[in-house]
């Protein structure tokens, strides 16, 4: 049995392991570590996001030792695991159905053809076409790349008086990476799209053969002010009939994307015109929110992810019934720089503690919170429900971890939990 991985982290290298897996990995050069050195049967170091670089791996790979199933769990890697697929017929998620969920304008553009209800949406490439949408759309509405995560570049244009600035950032953007912490990807275009009002949440899915399991509803927090996620609680404070709803609404999106087989992550928020999407990924989720899932409902979507292909999971009946509740709470600080920073290993090693990821380092710029990259690190933990597992991971990072910041305005502080209400 094997497993044509293109992108992987360590975690992911060794649960393909563990489920028997010979794994041929696709690595970039500044993502490849001991670890995953030690583990995967064979190598090949690239830019597995230039499909020029890995086609001709890919025939080589496809003749000796020879693969049966090819996939990517990172944003970066999607498409060239789909171009795989549709290389050699391995009947995967093809590049079509890949550049739906990657491409957020193909997305808009693909529903506006078959859905009634959706979002409206445009090209953004003069300035001019964010004063024709304001006036066609009203406002506020959202500017974004097509193709980034974690609430990189993503603006809100609230009035006319604001167009001339957003217009300002777009044009820093374009042609920048995103390399600043973990992703492979350049900012090159970008669209507006309507306001969709109501409190936000994902909902994370395995399809097995086209029928669409909702596994869990994620309860998302977050701040007017910015783009940047300050929490995630699994599983979501919904009632029964609102959580049909939301089910009934992510199975019909995917139905409608074409998506047939694997995990995926869809976010959404449910307002006066019942929940609607904001984007999705045919991946699995960030921010801990797998591991939030695992300690909730006991179901393990990278395990599923990896092991569907082959046969080596069970077909999901339905939406599971959790067990507990489960909470990925951030670190953030004032801007500064980072002095000294203790207490990770002693957090990790209390009791329902999921994981403990510091992502700042000694020396590190702190910003203000603008997007994802800009917080320091989470916890996630495991608690009776999702109120106390909330609390837990407040708590956690409060009386445990001690990121010290110099402040740009000469005064040093603790970094602390972000609020949420």
């Amino acid at each position: 049995m094997n497993l044509l991985l293109v992108g992987a982290n360590d975690e992911w290298v060794r649960k393909a392991k563990d489920l028997g897996l010979t794994v041929l990995l696709l690595q970039h050069p500044t993502k490849l570590t001991p670890l995953q050195e030690e583990l995967a049967d064979v190598i090949y170091v690239l830019d597995y996001t230039e499909w020029a670089e890995v086609e001709p791996v890919a025939r080589q790979l496809r003749t000796e030792p020879g693969f049966e199933v090819a996939l990517s769990l990172t944003e970066p890697g999607l498409d060239s695991a789909a171009r795989i697929n549709d290389l050699f017929r391995l009947g995967g998620t093809g590049y079509e159905v890949t550049k739906r969920f990657r491409d957020k304008l193909t997305m808009r553009q693909h529903l506006a053809t078959i859905d009634p209800n959706a979002v409206g949406a445009q090209t953004l490439e003069h300035r001019e076409q964010l004063d024709a949408f304001g006036a066609r759309y009203g406002y506020p509405f959202i500017v974004k790349p097509n193709d980034a995560t974690a609430s990189i570049g993503v603006h809100q244009v609230n009035s006319p008086t604001d167009a001339d600035a957003v217009w300002a950032a777009v044009e820093r953007l374009r042609g920048t990476r995103t390399d600043r912490i973990s992703t492979l990807m350049l900012l090159q275009d970008f669209l507006m799209e309507e306001f969709v009002e109501g409190p936000e949440f994902s909902v994370e899915t395995f399809s097995f053969s086209g029928r669409h399991v909702v596994v869990a509803i994620t309860e998302k927090f977050t701040d007017d002010a910015h783009f940047a996620e300050l929490g995630h609680a699994v599983p979501a404070r919904l009632d029964e009939k609102t959580q049909d709803e939301v089910s009934a609404a992510v199975g019909n999106f995917l139905d409608l994307m074409g998506l047939r087989d694997g995990v995926s992550h869809t976010e959404i928020r449910i307002g006066a015109r019942g929940p609607q999407v904001i984007e999705s990924h045919n991946r699995g989720a960030g921010d801990a929110i797998t591991d939030l899932v695992q300690g909730a409902y006991g179901i393990d979507l990278i395990s599923y992810a990896l092991g569907w292909p082959f046969g080596l999971v069970p077909e999901l009946p339905g939406r599971p019934v959790p067990k507990a509740g489960a909470s990925t709470r951030f670190i953030v600080g004032v801007p500064g720089k980072i002095e000294s920073i203790d207490g990770a290993a002693e957090a990790r090693a209390q009791r329902g503690v999921l994981d403990v990821r510091i992502s700042a380092k000694v020396g590190d710029t702190v910003r203000t919170l603008r997007d994802n990259w800009d917080r320091l690190g989470l916890v996630a933990v495991v608690g009776a429900d999702t109120t106390d597992a909330i609390r837990r991971g407040a708590e956690l990072i409060g009386e445990t971890i001690r990121i010290k910041v110099a402040g740009d305005d000469g005064e040093t502080r603790f970094a602390h939990v972000a609020e949420v209400a």
